[in-house]
């Protein structure tokens, strides 16, 4: 909650409406640039109610995609700052293993990221981690500099760096209504704020903030089930806390692609999930029937009985997250085409939180006029067509 000692004012140099790990870290970087920052949060904090808790997030220098790619030194660096400043340890390196099918583009474009010229095949990667059973044929690339962040405990670093810094943070307040003009007026349920900047980062609330200022942006909330799957002898080096992380590109047993994380959070249980989910409406995500069929449980289960034969193959834990897919997955970072002081962070598509410290730093650019520190073309509203529309 909102500190008793925080001023109860109402007029700052930028409000950001959302605190995930994207509305913190552009918190974060306008307070160290001396902006007065308002963030604002509906729920309680801490809360399980978005896309930015839990304990664990995969950090990893392959992407196929360039643009993301050039911009992971730049969040390792930012990450390795925010442990200086807490005091906190916010990473652990595990290596991370690429799993696909030889000649996938985009695996081949991990590998080019990387700078590594060869592939593990089946064998090499079996001898290397145990745990780990490619098909025959199959290739994996390993990425040396991944590993994990500790969701949860960054979330209330960069938190507290930000309130260090002189922002105020009030959470229990849940936007009402946004007023665009050259001031921009915030209501919520408790007070009425005014700045002339405002960073939309609401995550999957996003397109209903957006909707009142006449832009329809193609933002789905998803339901995602968060597994996690109990090691057939507990605490074997095969699938301890030494294996690396992975992720599946281009499989046929994973259209949607699969991911993992080393049995960190609970003990003797690994975190293996589908990149996948049901369309959800964000104010109703947790009335979800529990008996409700859930086909990615048959994915999983099928994917660790072939390729991760140290596991049960039904989940020991299951818990829920949201995404909010673009439907190119990529991210929208962006002034609004009609009011250009209201600038919008969304559709992080369930990759974006090892890329927060970079995010917050575009968003915070854009919102301040600065030339951004990267190319922004393949994050622009315009390239959704029919969004523009409505709101000129």
């Amino acid at each position: 909650m909102a500190a008793p000692s925080q001023p109860q004012k109402s007029t700052y140099d930028v409000i950001v409406i959302g605190a995930g790990i994207q509305g913190s870290f552009t918190a974060y970087h306008l307070a160290q640039r001396h902006k007065d920052t308002l963030l604002l949060e509906q729920f309680l904090l801490p809360h399980s109610r978005g896309s930015s808790h839990g304990q664990s997030r995969i950090i990893r220098s392959a992407y196929p995609q360039q643009y993301y790619s050039r911009m992971m030194p730049d969040c390792f660096r930012l990450w390795q700052q925010l442990e200086a400043e807490t005091g906190t340890t916010l990473y652990r390196q595990t290596g991370l293993v690429v799993l696909g099918p030889p000649g996938e583009p985009e695996l081949e474009a991990c590998r080019r990221s990387l700078g590594v010229d060869d592939f593990l095949d089946a064998a090499a990667l079996a001898q290397r981690f145990p745990g780990f059973r490619l098909q025959a044929g199959q290739v994996a690339v390993l990425d040396s500099t991944a590993g994990v962040l500790f969701a949860d405990r960054a979330l209330r670093a960069v938190q507290e760096v930000f309130r260090r810094h002189g922002g105020t943070l009030r959470d229990g307040e849940k936007v009402l209504h946004i007023q665009p003009g050259a001031t921009v007026t915030v209501t919520t349920t408790a007070g009425v704020y005014k700045a002339p900047r405002l960073i939309i980062t609401a995550g999957a609330w996003t397109g209903a903030f957006v909707e009142q200022l006449g832009l329809h942006l193609p933002l789905q909330p998803l339901r995602i089930d968060v597994c996690y799957w109990r090691e057939k002898q507990p605490g074997s080096a095969a699938l301890g806390s030494v294996s690396p992380c992975f992720l599946t590109l281009g499989l046929r047993e994973a259209p949607h692609g699969i991911y993992g994380l080393p049995s960190i959070e609970y003990p003797g249980l690994m975190k293996v999930c589908h990149h996948h989910g049901s369309p959800t409406d964000p104010e109703k995500r947790d009335q979800a029937p529990s008996s409700a069929p859930r086909p990615d449980i048959a994915v999983l289960s099928s994917f660790i009985s072939s390729y991760l034969p140290g596991l049960e193959t039904q989940p020991a834990v299951m818990e829920t997250c949201l995404y909010t897919n673009t439907p190119d997955e990529d991210f929208i970072l962006d002034r609004h085409p009609k009011f250009s002081n209201i600038v919008i962070g969304a559709g992080f598509s369930g990759h974006g939180f090892k890329l927060a410290p970079v995010v917050g730093k575009l968003l915070c650019e854009l919102s301040l006029g600065k030339e951004p520190s990267y190319n922004m073309a393949h994050f622009a509203i315009t390239r959704f067509p029919g969004v523009l529309g409505a709101a000129q």
